[in-house]
């Protein structure tokens, strides 16, 4: 009874206390998340860098995360899952040009470039654009998303990789866990994993719009790899390696996500 009266009579708080209280609460808050926040940020930032090698660029913590993210990302990729398709009307007039690191040798003479399918040690594919034309052709209307930022609704048509894989029995290849690719001066490069470059939508592409493919878009023959960003989309390919073990990247070495999918 005294205890049921003792609340009864107990003050309440008034409404400008109340108000006092939530915004102690809330800039307590604010300040101590604040406070881990920032020290967080601040133990990466003097992190120390990784040691350079097929990566390079990131802090420690930074490129052990990107890992373990890009092994979560690997386990649950699938082909099943295609990326979104639009109609041909909807496909940009004026593609935009992303990057031409590797594509500005003035020697370079398409009338001449082959490209080398590396098989072994020991033997190596050469492949006109002929050859690779008289493959089934494939069409794919989508939207090409870069790192920059930016994206658009790109039309692409070539031969898928997987039916290049198939028509030239390279199954044997397909089985190691990573492909590489380089334009013929060798100045960009890029790693796949296996399972992205087998997606089904992935092309050797060498037309855009119906047209043949332009020098600034990668004429004679460029990867399409919707499910990546723009960085992996390597133009003028010159070379295609397979192996186990991850192959140089030219942004992974600059501090990008190996990975790098969407």
């Amino acid at each position: 009874m005294q205890q049921a009266n003792h609340k009864k009579n107990k003050p309440e708080l008034t409404v400008q206390q109340k108000i006092n209280r939530r915004n102690f609460i809330s800039f307590t808050t604010f300040f101590v998340v604040g406070g881990a926040l920032f020290g967080g940020w601040k133990w990466l930032y003097h992190a120390p860098e990784e040691t350079p090698g097929i990566t390079a660029g990131a802090s420690k913590p930074l490129r052990r995360a990107l890992n373990k993210t890009e092994l979560f990302f690997r386990r649950i990729f699938s082909n099943n899952h295609p990326v979104k398709t639009y109609p041909k009307r909807m496909a940009a007039k004026q593609v935009r040009v992303n990057g031409d690191i590797g594509i500005d040798d003035k020697g370079f003479n398409p009338q001449t470039w082959q490209l080398a399918v590396i098989k072994s040690q020991k033997e190596t594919l050469q492949l006109s654009l002929d050859e690779i034309r008289a493959l089934p052709k494939s069409d794919l209307v989508f939207d090409f998303k870069c790192v920059e930022g930016w994206d658009q609704i790109q039309h692409w048509a070539g031969v898928k990789f997987s039916d290049f894989i198939a028509h030239y029995g390279l199954q044997d290849q397909a089985r190691m866990q990573y492909v590489g690719m380089a334009t013929p001066n060798e100045e960009y490069y890029v790693g796949l994993d296996m399972a992205s470059a087998l997606h089904p939508q992935t092309l050797l592409a060498y037309e855009m719009n119906e047209q043949p493919l332009r020098p600034e878009h990668g004429a004679p023959l460029r990867l399409i790899i919707p499910v990546k960003y723009g960085i992996k989309n390597l133009k003028r390919i010159g070379t295609i390696s397979f192996s186990n073990e991850r192959p140089p990247d030219y942004w992974a070495e600059q501090g990008y996500d190996y990975y790098s999918g969407l």
